[in-house]
């Protein structure tokens, strides 16, 4: 029952799927981390709310310049706009929250 593979190769090999083990172990405590993965997605919430924020405000830059554009696009419509964005991305991250929290069977009560 001898092996043929050198030792210096097992080695090798152990010491690889030691590696492997450790990045699958992580990637699973990743996955299973809600408040750091809802937190991830509040903060690309945010990121886009920003970032729509500053188009339309440079847009209402750009629309001031002229008189017509300035009856076109009225500062208050452009703040209600960003405003609803960004409750809808709470209320989205505040919900999928909710659902995380949940059991799977929840619903097999109320059938």
């Amino acid at each position: 029952m001898t092996s043929s593979i050198p030792p210096q190769q097992l080695r090798e090999e152990i010491e690889q799927t030691r590696t492997d083990l450790g990045g699958t172990v992580e990637a699973l405590a990743a996955k299973t981390d809600v408040k750091a993965r809802a937190k991830q997605q509040l903060t690309a919430v945010k990121d886009r709310t920003v970032q729509v924020a500053g188009t339309a405000k440079e847009r209402v830059g750009r629309a001031s310049r002229t008189p017509a554009a300035r009856k076109a696009v009225p500062v208050t419509a452009i703040a209600a706009v960003v405003a609803a964005l960004a409750g809808t991305a709470v209320v989205v991250v505040r919900r999928r929250q909710a659902a995380a929290r949940r059991p799977a069977s929840w619903w097999k009560r109320y059938r």
